[in-house]
């Protein structure tokens, strides 16, 4: 059975016993003595081992609880993406759900300026966000979390004989653009603008996808889309490169906004989207932001 030490029950006691082991004994015999006996017994204000182990094995500061629904406006074109970025945004936060709003840049825009409650805004292009920012709608600042860039979509084997983007100003070929004041629709324009090419679309729609369903359902020769989107198609597009592409590289920024029901919620959702989101949007076809 293991013995435990009895302390000395008082300060006189314990001179008592010095008096007793020192007597005829040199000095620094003594002194030695007492500086072993000190050694000895713990001191008052030292934490026992088991309150040492109990303060190091605490936690840090916990991660702040998400809960409630958590709303987002994204551009059309982070579809896939952020459906896929929601499911496991909700994973890791089993008491919050995300609710995904897609659809034009300019128009989710419009209805966050008009007061349409959302909680984040990821927008296709920063002169997109930048109306929602000027309008007081943004806590803080817009971050820009990923980048695009566009290529022409065509339906399988390329009926229309599409070869670069010259055919966008050829009347005899049908073609499908984003309207101007959509993201990927000014992309274009400054690609045509740039390239001295006059375009000639025989449809204007309101967002990339709405676009790209035009060369799915064969109902245009080829349209000019994103990368991204042509990815996502898989087999259902072809996908054609041009160089004249870099000249219109969109930036992609995200930002909580400033009448946000759920601010912790949509906080939590842009760090997740910057942080855990990268792996997934390249896998897509983005590039860093």
């Amino acid at each position: 059975m293991t013995s435990r030490t009895r302390l000395p029950r008082s300060a006189s006691s314990t001179t008592a016993l010095l008096t007793t082991a020192l007597r005829g004994a040199p000095v620094l015999a003594a002194l030695a003595l007492v500086a072993a006996l000190a050694g000895c017994a713990p001191a008052a204000d030292a934490p026992s081992a088991a309150a040492s182990s109990e303060a190091s094995s605490t936690p840090g500061r916990e991660a702040q609880h998400v809960e409630g629904a958590v709303t987002v406006f994204a551009a059309a074109s982070l579809t896939g993406t952020f459906t896929e970025l929601a499911k496991q945004f909700e994973q890791a936060n089993p008491d919050a759900t995300v609710t995904l709003n897609f659809g034009g840049s300019s128009a989710l825009a419009e209805q966050i300026n008009q007061g349409a409650p959302a909680d984040v805004f990821a927008a296709a292009s920063p002169a997109t966000m930048t109306t929602v920012v000027d309008a007081g709608g943004v806590a803080g600042e817009p971050t820009v979390f990923a980048s695009n860039t566009l290529e022409i979509a065509v339906p399988p084997g390329n009926p229309g004989g599409i070869t670069g983007i010259a055919d966008f100003g050829d009347e005899a070929k049908t073609i499908a653009l984003c309207a101007p004041e959509v993201p990927c629709g000014a992309a274009a324009a400054t690609v045509f603008e740039k390239a001295g090419i006059t375009a000639a679309p025989d449809t204007l729609e309101q967002d990339v996808k709405a676009a790209l369903t035009k060369v799915q359902l064969g109902e245009v020769d080829a349209a000019m889309v994103y990368r991204t989107d042509v990815l996502a198609a898989g087999d259902g597009v072809e996908g054609i490169e041009f160089a004249e592409a870099a000249d219109a590289v969109n930036d992609y920024p995200i930002a909580v906004l400033s009448a946000a029901p759920n601010p912790t919620g949509a906080q939590a959702f842009v760090d997740f989207v910057l942080s855990e989101g990268a792996g997934v949007l390249a896998a897509a076809g983005f590039d860093a932001g």
